[in-house]
């Protein structure tokens, strides 16, 4: 089953999203540190928040810099794996970040892909855009993810 069709299926139910992120952070154990939610996850984009709370927050007060980096990576992840063609697979191969603004209060990423992805028979780079933005709708962290797409062996 993939992930698509488990966060499909779970979704619709009370609690579905909260379960889905939970298997999503039991498959990959870091992204347990930032105790994500995913609120969306359609071909082509992906939402997560992030509550402000003490685990993820720095000595000014701030949510830390690698938190968000995290969140980032996990919804630039989880939008790729949505979007490619069943026939090929993904890996992170690079991420630039700029941080915009102090972040405070639940951060919301949003993650989308540079440009449609394709089938094809060698592999390609395709950037994941992703905007962290805070409570009142302001970006506080812009981060591009470049994801290496290539044909399952």
């Amino acid at each position: 089953m993939s992930v698509l069709s488990t966060y499909r299926s779970l979704a619709r139910w009370p609690a579905g999203r909260w379960l889905f992120s939970r298997l999503v952070c039991w498959k990959a154990p870091y992204f347990s540190s930032i105790a994500p939610r995913i609120e969306v996850l359609e071909p082509g984009r992906c939402v997560a928040t992030l509550r402000h709370r003490r685990a993820v927050t720095n000595h000014i007060g701030t949510v830390h810099a690698i938190a968000l980096c995290n969140l980032a990576e996990l919804t630039g992840g989880l939008a790729c794996d949505a979007s490619i063609p069943a026939s090929m697979r993904w890996i992170p191969k690079g991420m630039t970040v700029a941080y915009l603004k102090k972040a405070v209060g639940t951060m919301r990423a949003t993650a989308t892909p540079a440009f449609p992805p394709r089938e094809a028979a060698e592999g390609y780079e395709l950037p994941f855009e992703v905007v962290v933005e805070n409570p009142a709708g302001e970006a506080v962290f812009r981060a591009t993810i470049a994801m290496w797409v290539s044909p399952k062996g």
